[in-house]
């Protein structure tokens, strides 16, 4: 297939284009330079894209979207944050759709934030939108995917979980104070992860490409959320060192604002039921492998 791939630079992106590359695949990537062999200019502020590079495509997989992690957030931050994903979801699927011959299919990124702080209630696909600056976010990006739809293109907005990956990701800030013997739960612990091993993540994206019965939001999470207890003993046990110092929440919030509550102290318990029911295969559902995987 001929594909179009935004966030291509990403941990996510760079792997999928990776993937597909070794599959047979002709990629492109969105680039906002000059572009060169095999990429295509866009600027989301200007609402500019080359929309003649999209002729004859199959499939588009949209990743891209400013970092949410890193720093506190500032009210110029957050909108950065959502602007970059609304205005560049509206830009390519206005493009899309405008196509004579548009792609048979759109995955496009979303994120669990969309349900807000779930507490131990279990999530999936059908459940309600929370209430936060994420959940926001996210309905807003998922909206913007709808001219796409209707103009009859299959779109898939997938809602991923905390990605876990060898050379970054969330991991990548956590493992050093693991190493030292200094990590441990954040907070009361008790918050649940809905996390996805990256080759995993890579594969679902295909799935999604590939099965012509999956559309709207699908989960793309392991079967198996921990709470962050759970996840920080598995830590230190991959990394065979104990995981027994707290951070309190109290502390988290203080130092990174409403960043450090709605990503380190509010959770969602999501259950992937789209993908069990079509049949996907997890290479790892289950979350000690897979930081082993990460890790060693």
């Amino acid at each position: 297939m001929k594909l179009v791939v935004s966030g291509a630079s990403g941990l996510v992106g760079s792997a999928l284009v990776e993937h597909l590359q070794a599959q047979g695949h002709d990629v492109w990537t969105l680039v906002r330079r000059h572009p060169g062999k095999k990429e295509l200019f866009w600027d989301v502020r200007g609402q500019q894209i080359d929309s003649f590079g999209f002729n004859d495509i199959d499939a588009v997989v949209h990743l891209a979207g400013e970092s949410i992690a890193g720093s506190r957030w500032s009210e110029n931050k957050k909108c950065r944050i959502k602007e970059s994903r609304v205005a560049g979801t509206r830009l390519l699927c206005r493009t899309l759709a405008a196509l004579k011959h548009p792609p048979k299919v759109l995955v496009s990124a979303s994120a669990v934030g969309f349900y807000g702080d779930g507490g131990d209630q279990i999530l999936t696909e059908d459940s309600p939108a929370g209430t936060n600056f994420l959940a926001e976010v996210c309905t807003a990006w998922e909206a913007e995917t709808r001219v796409a739809k209707e103009a009859g293109i299959r779109v898939v907005n997938l809602r991923v979980g905390i990605v876990l990956a060898k050379n970054g990701g969330a991991l990548k800030p956590m493992v050093p104070a693991f190493r030292m013997g200094l990590g441990g739960p954040l907070g009361t612990g008790q918050q649940w992860m809905s996390w996805i091993a990256l080759p995993d993540l890579v594969r679902v994206i295909v799935h999604c490409m590939d099965d012509c019965s999956i559309s709207g939001p699908v989960l793309g999470v392991s079967p198996t959320p921990v709470t962050q207890k759970t996840f920080a003993r598995a830590l230190g046990r991959a990394l065979r060192r104990p995981a027994l110092l707290p951070a309190p929440g109290f502390a988290l919030k203080l130092l990174m604002g409403e960043m450090g509550q709605q990503l380190l102290l509010d959770g969602q318990r999501c259950i992937p039921r789209r993908l069990n029911e079509t049949g996907f295969e997890w290479h790892f559902p289950d979350l000690l492998p897979a930081l082993k995987r990460c890790v060693r």
